[in-house]
C-alpha cells in the first residue's frame, strides 16, 4: 500500500478559532493534518472539509500519528487554551518532534510563557512561535490579522502558508515578522487592550446620543452607517450599527436593549494596564475601559446606590440638560470627540509597544503595525493607514498626538470634544474614556504642569529633594522651619 502524501503544515486544538484556521489553511491550497484530544472535534472538522469543498485536510487521532503525518521540517500550529494546556500539548506532541520542527502558538498567550517555551523548545532543538491571531472566528475562517514573534527562521518556514491565510490589503498581507522574543504576544496584548478602549469609547458615544440626544435604535443604526462611511470607518463601528437593526424576537424593541449590562473580561485588557504600569507609561483610556468593566460587574451594588441616592435627593440631570439640545449639532460633536478620543488611545497603545521594544530590545516596526491590524482583526480601522504613514514619516515620533497631521486634526475636534464631555457631566453620564482621553490630551499638550507643588509636597514630607528651572542641582528646603517662622 502506498503511503499517503504528507501535509504541509499541522494543527492541534480544534475549537471554533482552531477548525476555522485549519480550513482557511487547506482552502488555500496548502495540504494540512490537524488532531485534538477529543476525537469527536476531529470528526467535526473533518465534515466542514469536506462539505465546505472537498478540502486537502486529513484527521488524526494520536500525537505521533498526527506528527509523522507531516513534512519535515514540520510546523505545527496549536491552539489551545493559554497556560498550563498548552505546556499539555507541547509535551505531547514534541515528544515525537526532531530537531529542526517548528512549534506555533497562536494562543492569546502571555509574553513571558512564550520566552520560556522558546528556552525550552530550543534545548530540543525545536523552533518556537508565539503567533498572536485577531479577527475572531470570522477572522479565523477568511483572513486574520497574524502577529507572529520568536524564531526568524520558523517564520520563514511558514511564511508563504501565512502571507495567503492572512487578510488582504492594498499593501499586503496582514501578517509580518514582528521581533524576537514574546513580542508577538506582546504586541497581540496591546491590541487587545487598544480594543478595550475603542469599545468603550463607541459605547459612551452611544449612550450620549441615546440619553442626552434621545436617539432611537432606528436613528443609532443610521447614525453608526453614516459614521462608517468617513473617518470612524472601522470594523467595530460596522457591527455597532448592525447591532442596532435587530429587534428582540422575545418581545418588543430592539434586542440590544434587553442585554444585561454586565462585561466579561478575558485577561488581556488587564495584562495591557498591569505593564503600562510596570513601564511607567501613560494608558489612561484603556485603563478607564478596563474600570469600566469592574464596575459594570457590580450591578447589584449600582442598582442599591441608584436607589441610596435618589433617596438622599439626587435627580436625573438628563431631562432639563436634554431641552437646550441641538440634536444634530450633538451628533456631530459626539463624531468628532469620538474620533479625537480614539487617537489618543492608539497612541497609548503604540507609546506601551515602544516601551517594551526598547526595554526588550524588539526593534519593533509601528507602521508595520498599524499595516498589519488594517485588516482581519478586531481594530481594523481606516485611520491604521494615516497612522502607518506618521510613523513613515517619523519612525521616532515621540506620540501620535504630536504628528502634525493628527495634531490638525486633534485641535480641529477639541471644541466639539469638550461640548460633548462637558454636556455628558451636566446630564450626570459618564464619559470615562472620552475624560481620559482629554486629560490625557490636555496634560501631554501643556508645556508646565502643577506637579511642581507635588514635588514641593515629597520634598517637605520626605525630603526626596528637587529641581529648579533657573539652576542646576538638586536642592532641599526646611518648608514648614520657614513657613512658621515668627516676622
Amino acid at each position: 500500500m502506498e503511503a499517503a502524501a504528507l501535509s504541509r503544515i499541522g494543527l492541534a486544538g480544534l475549537a471554533v478559532m482552531g477548525q476555522n484556521l485549519a480550513l482557511n489553511i487547506a482552502e488555500k491550497g496548502y495540504p494540512i493534518s490537524v488532531y485534538n484530544r477529543t476525537t469527536s472535534k476531529v470528526d467535526e472538522t473533518l465534515d466542514r472539509a469536506h462539505t465546505e469543498g472537498q478540502l486537502p485536510l486529513t484527521g488524526h487521532y494520536t500525537p505521533r500519528d498526527f506528527i509523522l503525518s507531516i513534512q519535515k521540517p514540520r510546523s505545527v500550529i496549536i491552539l489551545v487554551k493559554a497556560g498550563a494546556p498548552v505546556d499539555q500539548t507541547i509535551s505531547a506532541l514534541s515528544a515525537h518532534m526532531e530537531p529542526g520542527d517548528t512549534i506555533i502558538d497562536g494562543g492569546n498567550e502571555w509574553y513571558e510563557n512564550t520566552e520560556r517555551r522558546i528556552i525550552e523548545a530550543n534545548e530540543k532543538g525545536l523552533l518556537y512561535l508565539g503567533m498572536g491571531v485577531s479577527g475572531g472566528e470570522e477572522g479565523a475562517r477568511n483572513g486574520p490579522s497574524l502577529m507572529p514573534g520568536g524564531s526568524f527562521e520558523a517564520y520563514n518556514n511558514i511564511k508563504d502558508i501565512v502571507e495567503k491565510v492572512a487578510a488582504q490589503v492594498e499593501d499586503g498581507p496582514c501578517v509580518t515578522y514582528i521581533g524576537e522574543g514574546g513580542s508577538g504576544n506582546f504586541v497581540k496584548m496591546v491590541h487587545n487592550g487598544i480594543e478595550y478602549g475603542d469599545m468603550q469609547l463607541i459605547s459612551e458615544a452611544y449612550d450620549v446620543l441615546k440619553n442626552v440626544g434621545g436617539c432611537s435604535n432606528d436613528e443609532l443604526a443610521e447614525i453608526f452607517d453614516e459614521w462608517n462611511k468617513g473617518e470612524l470607518e472601522s470594523f467595530l463601528i460596522e457591527i455597532t450599527a448592525d447591532i442596532f437593526k435587530v429587534k428582540d424576537e422575545h418581545g418588543e424593541g430592539g434586542l440590544v436593549d434587553k442585554i444585561l449590562d454586565k462585561t466579561g473580561m478575558k485577561g488581556t485588557g488587564k495584562w495591557t494596564v498591569q505593564q503600562a504600569a510596570e513601564l511607567s507609561v501613560a494608558a489612561p483610556t484603556i485603563a478607564a475601559s478596563l474600570d469600566c468593566r469592574f464596575l459594570s460587574g457590580l450591578k447589584d451594588e449600582r442598582e442599591a446606590a441608584a436607589k441610596v441616592l435618589e433617596d438622599a435627593g439626587l435627580k436625573e440631570d438628563i431631562g432639563t440638560v436634554r431641552k437646550g439640545i441641538d440634536k444634530k449639532r450633538l451628533i456631530d460633536d459626539v463624531r468628532q470627540a469620538l474620533y479625537a478620543s480614539k487617537i489618543c488611545s492608539y497612541a497609548q497603545g503604540m507609546n506601551l509597544l515602544r516601551a517594551k521594544s526598547v526595554e526588550k530590545d524588539w526593534n519593533l516596526n509601528f507602521g508595520e503595525l498599524a499595516r498589519i491590524w488594517k485588516g482581519g482583526c478586531i481594530i481594523r480601522a481606516v485611520f491604521l493607514d494615516r497612522i502607518k504613514k506618521a510613523y513613515q514619516r517619523n519612525p521616532n515620533l515621540a506620540s501620535l498626538v504630536v504628528d502634525p497631521d493628527f495634531a490638525k486634526e486633534m485641535v480641529q475636534r477639541q471644541g466639539a470634544w469638550r461640548r460633548v464631555v462637558g454636556t455628558a457631566i451636566a446630564a450626570g453620564i459618564s464619559t470615562p474614556g472620552m475624560c481620559a482621553s482629554l486629560a490625557y490630551f490636555d496634560t501631554y499638550r501643556r508645556a508646565r504642569l502643577p506637579a511642581n507643588l507635588v514635588q514641593a509636597q515629597r520634598d517637605l514630607f520626605g525630603a526626596h529633594t528637587y529641581e529648579r528651572i533657573d539652576r542646576e542641582g538638586a536642592f532641599h528646603t526646611e518648608w514648614t522651619k520657614l513657613a512658621r517662622k515668627k516676622n
